[in-house]
């Protein structure tokens, strides 16, 4: 079956992992038409240094009148809610994976895995409220994908035997082994992040554009519309 035509019912960008890049966020964001949806992938946080101010932004961005902004929930923020949940089984495996940085960033500085072992619950009290509770509330309440005609964006990927609407969570926070090697054959296209690619691509109706905000210093849009796919990127290298 030869790949459709991409064909979403409205011009949007989806934009790729993000990763407490503030800096990237707002130079990508200045180029970005502001007569189209803006739909973000996920991760918003963890490794960068930025990860509360990104989600605040996120936030109110996705309460603003003047435009269409959608936020799709991420691996790492299952990870942080997660944590907040059960902050003695999560704890230690979020800062291997850059928890840190998000405690940091929401004023807890100097959390390490000894320290987490200690006083996770004391360190999960003091991140809820620092967050608060209205942030707490929308980050719980982001969806795993979003579609518009037969584009569907979702953070990692899609199991391509099973319908859009029948996706595992899992599946669609951290992936599945045949999203890569298996095309779908609903027609439907993905565009996706979680997993880095040196350059945005499209192939075989799948859309990557998780550049690896935080190693390369580069973010990355896709400009999705009948007939075609545009990649905007911006590059700020780590300092």
């Amino acid at each position: 079956m030869p790949v459709s035509t991409i064909a979403p019912d409205q011009r949007f960008f989806a934009i790729g992992d993000i990763h407490g890049r503030l800096d990237l966020l707002q130079s990508l964001m200045s180029r970005l038409e502001s007569d189209c949806p803006l739909v973000f992938a996920g991760d918003y946080i963890d490794r960068g240094a930025h990860s509360a101010e990104v989600l605040r932004l996120l936030h109110h961005l996705s309460l603003a009148d003047d435009r269409s902004v959608f936020c799709l929930q991420g691996n790492h923020e299952d990870m942080l809610l997660s944590f907040l949940d059960n902050p003695e089984q999560v704890g230690p495996h979020w800062l291997r994976n850059g928890g840190a940085h998000t405690l940091a960033s929401f004023g807890i500085s100097g959390v390490d895995t000894t320290l987490m072992r200690a006083r996770s619950g004391a360190i999960a009290r003091r991140l809820r409220q620092a967050m608060g509770q209205e942030l707490l509330v929308w980050l719980r309440e982001r969806p795993l994908t979003w579609t518009s005609g037969n584009v569907t964006v979702v953070h990692a990927g899609l199991d391509p035997t099973a319908a859009v609407d029948d996706q595992l969570s899992q599946v669609c926070l951290w992936g599945h082994p045949k999203f890569f090697r298996q095309r779908r054959q609903d027609g439907q296209w993905v565009v996706h992040g979680h997993t880095i690619v040196e350059s945005p691509q499209v192939h075989n109706g799948v859309v990557s554009i998780d550049t690896g905000a935080f190693f390369s210093g580069r973010l990355t849009a896709a400009e999705i519309r009948k007939e075609n796919v545009r990649f905007i990127s911006t590059e700020i290298p780590p300092g």
